[in-house]
């Protein structure tokens, strides 16, 4: 449903099990049509072919490719609005489940895309769009060759680069987000690569109390997402 109600392109037919007449099922079809998308009838297990990693419960959506936007646009967009900008920067991460949450927080945020590396990362997955509850479908996601360089680019449009980092004594609620902001969050196993930590001009660390040096990214995504969103309707 928010595929659909995205607007999302490059949908090529909507596969439904037999005898599912559950509203929420008519409700997707009466969204289809009045978008001319073609609607299959067909057997649970050939749902289960479709996607076999994944529960479908009952109705899958088949597309072309996955869609990333391009950052040129993105900053555009940022350049012409009266809201500082957030963006979200993935360095790494690779587990599908992550990376959907990780969208649906930053939707939730209204941040303005959700940025990843092309090589050594998860992109736009079946599992991702699942993971994210439909947020894949409205969130931009930019798919840029090389992260540092990417930086670079937003630095020279006035966006502040604030890392995520345990060997750093920047206490995430100390640092001032009300500004235009990428954060950036490393993969799940080593954090932020050199390179692109040192493009970073703050790093912030979250306070660690118990025996674990670490929390999992996406939760780690989401306190620091929501900090930002806490200081900008406070600030």
């Amino acid at each position: 449903m928010e595929c659909l109600q995205s607007g999302a392109q490059g949908i090529e037919r909507i596969c439904i099990a037999e005898g599912n007449g559950h509203a929420r099922i008519r409700q997707i079809v009466a969204m289809a049509e009045q978008r001319g998308i073609p609607i299959k009838y067909c057997a649970r297990r050939e749902l289960d072919r479709l996607e076999p990693s994944l529960p479908h419960q009952g109705v899958v959506v088949v597309v072309k490719s996955a869609h990333y936007s391009d950052l040129s646009s993105i900053l555009s967009n940022i350049q012409h609005s009266e809201d500082n900008a957030l963006l979200v920067m993935l360095d790494g991460v690779q587990d599908p489940m992550n990376f959907g949450a990780i969208l649906r927080t930053a939707e939730a945020a209204n941040s303005d895309a959700v940025i990843i590396p092309k090589d050594r990362a998860v992109g736009v997955t079946a599992a991702v769009h699942k993971a994210s509850a439909g947020a894949a479908a409205h969130v931009p996601i930019v798919r840029v060759t090389n992260l540092a360089r990417t930086l670079d680019t937003l630095k020279d449009a006035g966006i502040w680069i604030a890392g995520a980092a345990g060997d750093t004594s920047s206490l995430y609620t100390d640092v001032d987000f009300n500004i235009p902001l990428c954060l950036v969050l490393g993969s799940e196993g080593t954090g932020i690569r050199r390179l692109v930590k040192k493009k970073c001009d703050y790093l912030v660390h979250l306070p660690m109390l118990g025996k674990i040096a670490s929390l999992n990214v996406s939760v780690a995504a989401g306190i620091l997402l929501y900090e930002v969103v806490r200081q900008r309707r406070t600030g």
